[in-house]
């Protein structure tokens, strides 16, 4: 049975996770190397992060000679809802609508984010 999974994404390990979205799967090394070098990560830094990553269920290895090369088990937009979920839960009761309403409240959207966000709302209004 694979471990249960954190609801959550620490900053590091959603670092590591994006560069196995966007590589696939790759050695620890591979990792590092695609890091932004501004970052001045150890490699024992990254190897640990995948390691935790392993023991969340977000990823998974398979040896290729001495390497272990990892590869992600959850999907960009799986990892994406949950964050999403676990922020609903947190800071809105549970309610998608409140989340939405703090959302269209904000100032900073620009009008294609706003005519987006009405053709979404118009087609989930048709299917029902």
């Amino acid at each position: 049975m694979p471990p249960r999974r954190s609801e959550t994404l620490t900053e590091a390990e959603l670092r590591v996770m994006n560069v196995l979205w966007e590589k696939g799967p790759a050695s620890a090394q591979r990792v590092l190397e695609s890091l932004p070098e501004k970052l001045n990560l150890a490699y024992n830094s990254v190897l640990t992060t995948i390691r935790v990553l392993e023991k969340k269920g977000y990823v998974q290895h398979t040896k290729d000679g001495r390497a272990h090369i990892y590869e992600p088990l959850v999907g960009r937009d799986e990892a994406s809802r949950s964050e999403v979920r676990h922020l609903v839960s947190r800071f809105f009761s549970n309610s998608h609508e409140l989340l939405l309403l703090n959302l269209l409240e904000e100032q900073n959207l620009d009008p294609t984010e706003l005519k987006r966000l009405r053709e979404i709302l118009q087609s989930s209004a048709e299917e029902k």
